[in-house]
């Protein structure tokens, strides 16, 4: 099993940015968990962090058919990417979205996301936690609300 992890502008500066919202926790640090989770279970991962949506959209337009979930955190990309959104609809892998702050209990502008209505789920909260989260439903292959 393949899955494919996205992280979209300004994630390269976790840990540095904005420390009281997005944590402690680097970038590198994240994806280390996830490769240490992924050998666990067993699961074959490709990860991807762009500050560039069409970066984001040639990987998953690359990468998506020979995967079988995506864990994405879109970033601002959540609020104003319509055409990452309509790239995640033209595939056929399910997809759950992450973020690690809370996006409900911050701006307004936060609120709304392009992309959730499309995804399996979104993990919103949970700080780095949240990815493993995602990889591990990703990773039972069910997808189908049960």
């Amino acid at each position: 099993m393949k899955i494919l992890v996205v992280h979209g502008p300004n994630l390269n500066l976790l840990g540095q940015r904005e420390p009281a919202v997005y944590g402690t926790t680097t970038l590198a640090e994240i994806d280390g968990a996830l490769l240490k989770r992924s050998e666990e279970l067993g699961v074959e991962l490709s990860i991807l962090q762009s500050n560039s949506e069409g970066a984001i959209i040639d990987f998953l337009h690359r990468e998506a058919p020979s995967a079988q979930g995506i864990v994405i955190n879109p970033g601002a990309l959540t609020h104003y990417g319509l055409s990452l959104r309509d790239a995640l609809a033209a595939l056929a892998v399910p997809f759950v979205e992450v973020h690690l702050s809370n996006i409900y209990a911050r701006e307004k502008w936060r609120h709304r996301s392009l992309t959730a209505p499309l995804a399996r789920g979104q993990i919103s909260g949970l700080g780095w936690r949240g990815y493993i989260m995602a990889l591990e439903f990703l990773a039972e292959g069910r997808h189908d609300g049960k």
